[in-house]
């Protein structure tokens, strides 16, 4: 490999990396095609052009370079950073994705002993930090598409790597999410199919466990992805798809205040029958859950979210309430109270919804009266405040004949009143039950 000097660059390779910034792809391209212009030259910081496209956020510009063979793993930069590293710290999802797809490495370190991962936390952009922590390199899967040892065939049909690898590498873990990546995609919804996914899982699971690095977090999440995939399987027996079924018995609520039991139940089964039970994570899980009663926070989804994927609640950020994405924003126009994703998700979820959006509409009328009369309250105060001030200062001496010298706390005789302005003033852990259950439509 020819090495690269810091801060050696052509004529071309410097308007590259302002076209980078200033200009577009079709630009970029045309200087990438000169002689002149190497794809992973240095400039004076050690930072690459796929380095500046990453931090500038320029998603089209970072394809390019990759295109044209950018190394996205280069860690010639002065403090040790690397592409993935500028992609995190832009808060940028997408080149975060482009450049774990590319092979970027996560363990890598910067001068201060910082992951990626580590950066982008440390910063704030959580986000960028859940993508690095759930990412699977495809390889990791693709070998099992391949007859290995004495096998005849594969353990994983090739056809079924891609929707699989979707849903490995999702960030929200909703079991409803799950069911609906399943039910969209015909190669996935069939009980053959299924069937070979969910072992593949398990063989995941088995090996993230007894690799010598063991990974928990992963064999967990794969754990959990194959009790979902076996508990579609028994809503897809005899050749029927009544994965809807199940969507709607993970939705439905009990009378008393809406809440899911049996996708509670589900997801506590699932963490239960994880078949290391000297992990140190599963022990975890157990403690934080089993204490907290079926309808109590935190949710068994809660917790597991969290100890997969590292997200936490934010108060400023909303989820779906049918599939658990992040960053809803369509609110039932009737109540008001409950958020969804769109259109679909809010249709999924209106046969449960129905019952107490009247209920809703009421509780949301009345925070709003409340908090009304707590603004009107407020700047009543306000102005008082204000008018006592102006009394104060403006109070003429002449004025009920009192001197204002008497009006000093200092100066005041015993026994005298000081003046002052008037109007101042795990049961968790049971089996979930195996069929659909019954959902009122």
């Amino acid at each position: 490999m020819v090495h690269i000097t810091k801060g050696e660059l052509t004529q071309e390779e410097k308007e590259l990396l302002e076209v980078i910034g200033k200009g577009t792809v079709q630009e970029a391209g045309t200087l990438l095609a000169s002689k002149n212009v190497r794809v992973n030259c240095l400039d004076e910081n050690g930072m690459t052009p796929l380095m500046h496209a990453a931090y500038k956020g320029k998603l089209d510009m970072c394809k390019l370079l990759l295109r044209h063979g950018a190394d996205v793993n280069c860690h010639q930069h002065e403090h040790g950073y690397t592409a993935l590293m500028f992609a995190a710290l832009s808060g940028n999802k997408d080149i975060t994705w482009v450049m774990l797809e590319a092979g970027a490495e996560t363990d890598v370190v910067n001068s201060v002993g910082r992951t990626a991962a580590q950066m982008a936390a440390f910063v704030g952009q959580h986000d960028c930090v859940t993508i690095i922590n759930n990412f699977f390199p495809r390889e990791r899967l693709d070998y099992y598409t391949k007859p290995q040892g004495l096998d005849k065939e594969p353990k994983l049909p090739p056809k079924l790597a891609g929707p699989l690898h979707k849903i490995i590498t999702t960030t929200n873990l909703h079991p409803v999410k799950i069911v609906m990546l399943v039910n969209e995609n015909p190669l996935l919804a069939e009980e053959t199919a299924l069937n070979k996914c969910y072992k593949v899982m398990d063989l995941i699971c088995e090996k993230c466990m007894k690799q010598r690095d063991m990974n928990e977090v992963l064999a967990m999440k794969m754990h959990y992805i194959s009790c979902i995939f076996q508990k579609c399987i028994s809503f897809l027996k005899d050749g029927e798809n009544k994965l809807d079924a199940l969507i709607k018995s993970l939705l439905k609520g009990r009378a008393s205040d809406g809440f899911p039991v049996y996708q509670e139940k589900i997801i506590r089964e699932s963490i239960r029958k994880f078949p290391y039970c000297e992990a140190t994570l599963l022990q975890q899980l157990v403690r934080s859950i089993a204490p907290v009663e079926i309808g109590s926070d935190p949710t068994a989804f809660s917790v597991l979210t969290q100890a997969i994927t590292g997200q936490v609640g934010f108060v400023d950020v909303e989820f779906c309430t049918t599939c658990g994405e992040k960053g809803a924003s369509k609110r039932c126009s009737v109540c008001k109270m409950v958020i969804y994703c769109d259109q679909t998700c809010q249709k999924t979820h209106w046969f449960a919804h129905k019952k107490i959006c009247k209920d809703l509409k009421d509780i949301y009328e009345k925070q709003q009266l409340e908090a009304a009369k707590e603004k009107s309250e407020e700047e009543n105060n306000g102005k008082l405040d204000v008018n006592s001030n102006c009394v104060h200062e403006e109070q003429p001496e002449s004025d009920a004949g009192i001197s204002q010298e008497t009006c000093q706390p200092k100066e005041s005789v015993e026994g005298e009143k000081e003046c002052s302005p008037s109007g101042a003033g795990l049961e968790g852990f049971q089996d979930a039950p195996a069929g659909p259950q019954e959902s009122e439509e």
